[in-house]
Parts: C-alpha cells; structure tokens; sequence
C-alpha cells in the first residue's frame, strides 16, 4: 500500500478517536473517577412534595452531580436542600483540585447557608449541614432542618383554613396577595425579645409562631407568606442582608415575588411596626415594590436592612 495512503488512514484514525474523546470527555472522566475511588453509584433519595426545582441566576438544578467547579458544587448543595435530603453522598472529579477544601468552606458558612434556604422552600430550611469530607472525593452531606414533621403538618393544616375562609377564589391576585399580608399582620406582631436576646418563649422564627402564637420575627412573617404565595400559585424567593455584609447589623429576610412579569418586594415586617405607644399599626409602605421603589422608600430614613446582595438575588437587581 501506498505509503502516503497509510500515513493519510493513520492520521485519520486518530484525528477520529481524539474527536470522540473531546466529545465524550465529561464520561469519560466520570467513569475514570468511579474506577479510581472505587465507588457505587451515587444513591438518590426520594423527594417529597415541596421539591421546587426552581432554576435561578445564583443557583441550578445539577445537570450532574460530580462537581468540576466551585459552581457545581454550590448547585449540588442547593439542590440537597432543595430536595430536602437528610443526607447525601457525592464525589468530586479529579480534575477538580481544590473540591475538598471548597466543599468545607461552603459547609462552614453560615452567611452562604441563609442565602440557599432562601431559594428553596421554608420546610426544607437547613438548621445546619454536617459535611464529611475525605481525601479520595467523598463528600458526605447530613442535614438538620429547622421545621419538625409535627409543626408542617399543624401549620399546613392552619394554612388550609385561613386561605379558605380569608381568601375569595375570584378576587384579583394582588387583591389576594393583600389579603393575606393584612391577615398575617393583624393576628400578629414583632417579637422584639427574640430579636434583642434570643431567648423567646415563641416560635417566632418559623411560621409556627404567628400562625399559633401571635408572635414572629421576620423569618416567621417570611416563611408564612412564602407558604400562602405557593398556595396563589405565585412563585416566590426569599432575600436577606446578611450580618456577613455589616458585623453590625443582625440580619432581615422579606420575600420577593414574580408576577405581571417582574419580581416584586414584600416587607410584612417593616409594615408591621413595633410602636411606642402599644397599639398595633398595619402599613403598605413595603407591599409590592419594584427595587427601585424599595431604595426609594428606604433611603429618606436612611434604612440599611434592604441593601441586599445583587450577585446572590441577582434577579432583583434592577
């Protein structure tokens, strides 16, 4: 045969196989990686039914569940959340260097822990999150969630019954979504003891403490109108000012909410004022605002709880 033909079939040959394994390249190493950690196939647990599988700017649903990056492995800690998964195993590619100490990092952050609760629904809100970590990429995930099997069933249950009596079916929607911020704000208030010391006798914190006892902090006022904005069909995030963005300052939550085509901000905190003079005030100066708005009415008073982060909330920023 021809000499030139051989050398033409030859490089051929291997400009053929290098294209398959560039195309094949993430397989390829997956598979590379399971042989080398001698490993099982990652184990899924199932679901349950307040999974949202939301995509936002800050955070995905995995495509896979061996990270490369420094991305990956924040969408694969989103998404045990967002399953709400007790515990989870997973493996970082080899390429992926730095995975172990990232992983630690992510799970040591607490600033970084609120903003991922606040993409995913309020029962699947992490107390904490226990990471294992081992040398051979074996990231080990426990989780400690902050609402009780007992408490979602009595709250669902309360929901159910205020949506049905409060809430007429053919009202507009933001007349619906006003209905039951003036319900929550009425039939509650701000527990100022938990906020200055946080040794509360309430349940404040969750959306326990103004359905049952009349009192709550801004993460029961947010948590409890995320569980009614699910109930409208309306879907919600919840945003946070982080004690990480100024030492001192203690944190806030609001929600924030998509309809007639932008997202929205909803402060029943800061429309439910603690007062002076004992009596309860219900407002609307935080109800349904455009960030520009928000900024608007924040700054005469020079409030600071909004300021929050823009790459994390990204699509609040404008």
């Amino acid at each position: 045969m021809n000499e030139k033909i051989i050398k033409g079939v030859v490089i051929f040959l291997a400009v053929s196989i290098l294209s398959i394994l560039i195309i094949n390249l993430d397989k390829i190493t997956d598979k590379i990686t399971s042989i080398y950690l001698k490993r099982h196939d990652i184990v899924f647990p199932d679901s349950d039914e307040y999974f949202l599988n939301r995509n936002f700017e800050f955070v995905q649903v995995p495509e896979s569940y061996v990270p490369y990056g420094y991305h990956d492995l924040l969408n694969i800690f989103y998404a045990i959340l967002d399953h709400g998964w007790t515990e989870f195993t997973f493996y970082c590619a080899n390429e992926y260097t730095s995975c172990i100490e990232d992983a630690k990092a992510i799970s040591k952050d607490k600033d970084l822990l609120t903003h991922l609760n606040n993409f995913v629904h309020p029962y699947h809100s992490a107390d904490n999150m226990v990471t294992t970590l081992h040398g051979n990429g074996e990231i080990h995930v426990v989780v400690e969630y902050l609402y009780t099997e007992d408490e979602i069933t009595k709250i669902n249950r309360k929901v159910d019954e205020i949506y049905k009596k409060q809430v007429k079916s053919n009202a507009p929607l933001r007349t619906k979504i006003l209905t039951i911020h003036d319900y929550i704000i009425n039939n509650s208030k701000y527990d100022v003891v938990r906020s200055s010391s946080k040794n509360s006798l309430y349940h404040s914190n969750i959306a326990y403490g103004p359905l049952f006892e009349g009192f709550a902090t801004c993460n029961g006022y947010t948590d409890l109108m995320f569980l009614f904005l699910e109930k409208l069909g309306v879907r919600s995030l919840k945003v946070a000012k982080t004690p990480l963005q100024d030492k001192d300052f203690d944190g806030h939550v609001w929600n924030a909410l998509y309809i007639e085509n932008k997202w929205l901000h909803l402060d029943l905190t800061w429309d439910d004022p603690v007062s002076t003079d004992g009596k309860d005030y219900l407002q609307h100066n935080y109800y349904l605002l455009t960030t520009a708005e928000l900024k608007e009415v924040d700054e005469p008073k020079e409030i600071i709880d909004h300021q929050f982060p823009t790459n994390i909330y990204y699509e609040l920023k404008n």
